[in-house]
């Protein structure tokens, strides 16, 4: 399945670096322009610079939450409207509600299989894309 626009861009969140290296293999292979960030500290630095049409987003870092930086995204005028989609290795009870309440338009628990994720990714990104 090859991403039906092949100019998209993808800012991937993630501390772990084997999911960080699964993600962003994914992601190009799917053909999307893809910018990996290790550290959640640089992730709203980084949404600027790089401006993505979509951010695949771990919850669970060590310094600052993903629902933190979701909600400062969603915060910010000129980076609200990129969509989210989280991911999480752990699913307490409420944190899917939390996560959608704080923004995220895409919730994938983890371990992420490659269908479903890419499914996730293009689901979003069509959806909040003017020609989508």
């Amino acid at each position: 399945m090859v991403a039906r626009n092949p100019r998209k861009r993808v800012l991937v969140v993630e501390d772990d670096f084997l999911n960080r290296l699964f993600f962003c293999d994914v992601l190009k292979e799917e053909g999307f322009d893809v910018e990996p960030v290790a550290d959640e500290r640089e992730a709203l630095v980084r949404t600027e610079a790089f401006r993505p049409d979509l951010i695949v987003m771990d919850i669970h870092m060590p310094h600052i939450s993903g629902v933190d930086i979701i909600k400062s995204l969603k915060a910010n005028p000129t980076l609200s409207s990129i969509p989210v989609l989280a991911v999480t290795g752990y699913v307490g009870k409420g944190e899917e509600r939390q996560v959608r309440d704080a923004g995220a338009g895409g919730y994938l628990p983890k371990p992420v299989s490659i269908a479903p994720f890419v499914a996730a990714v293009n689901k979003l990104i069509e959806r909040d894309s003017p020609s989508g």
